[in-house]
């Protein structure tokens, strides 16, 4: 599958390194999330693409991967901008055209697959190209870090174990992520992932059994030398844990305290 491989140019404490998106050439080029707006994705995407996207589709509405939009209409007004909808996040210029679980994106490369996969956040969709198994994953998965799932913001971590394993049964030959290096053993890393959440889940029972009830104590007990930027996403990954839990029935919540269910 022929692919230009783009940087973002946006490292920093959140997103490491910065975010990819992947452009598929041809007459009507596709471009996969639209970066931020830095002026060095642009002049990348235009020595690629000199008249720009045909098409821009974002997996998901976090601002790493969709507030660069704007820039990208104001300068290709033709290009049209598609996402699932999650609605008061989708910025509101450029204009979007909803993109459904199951719908389809035609690229010179054949069809690009929209793959509903909730949990990191609730419009997340990840696209799929059948004929090479390349899984355009955004957030779903990254080599070396597990993936946050913010329960203060639309985060649910029983989607996204259930989202880990949809992509699970399309048994993918490799995935590009928005972060990092491409994944060439996906099925192994998604095993890794649900054994680690699944590892998690155990601590933060164990932490309510030994009495602790809120959020930041048992972050604290469970994610021990965090630097201070990540403490956040730990008492969100904490909470999102804890809220599976509850739909499971094993624990119940008062006044934000947890505790287990008797």
């Amino acid at each position: 599958m022929n692919i230009v491989t783009l940087h973002a140019a946006n490292p920093g404490p959140l997103t490491g390194a910065g975010n990819w998106t992947y452009l598929v050439p041809g007459p009507e080029p596709v471009l996969v999330d639209a970066g931020v707006g830095h002026p060095d994705h642009l002049a990348a995407l235009a020595a690629a693409a000199p008249g720009g996207p045909a098409r821009v589709i974002v997996t998901h509405a976090h601002p790493d991967h969709v507030s660069g939009a704007p820039a990208l209409a104001a300068r290709w007004p033709s290009a049209t901008f598609c996402k699932h909808p999650w609605p008061g996040h989708d910025p509101g210029i450029p204009a979007w055209q909803p993109l459904a679980d199951g719908a389809t994106v035609d690229t010179a490369e054949g069809p690009l697959e929209a793959i509903g996969t909730p949990g990191h956040a609730p419009d997340h969709i990840a696209l799929w190209h059948a004929p090479s198994r390349t899984l355009f994953g955004g957030d779903l998965m990254q080599h070396g870090n597990t993936v946050a799932i913010p329960a203060l913001n639309g985060g649910d971590l029983a989607a996204y174990l259930r989202s880990l394993k949809r992509i699970r049964t399309l048994a993918p030959a490799r995935v590009l992520p928005a972060h990092g290096r491409v994944i060439e053993d996906p099925l192994t890393l998604i095993e890794h992932y649900l054994s680690h959440r699944l590892m998690r889940e155990t601590q933060v029972m164990t932490a309510l059994e030994g009495g602790l009830d809120a959020v930041d104590a048992i972050a604290t007990r469970i994610y021990v030398g965090l630097a201070p930027p990540l403490e956040a996403l730990a008492r969100e990954s904490v909470l999102a844990h804890l809220r599976k839990l509850e739909q499971d029935g094993l624990v119940r919540v008062d006044a934000d305290r947890w505790r287990l269910q008797t």
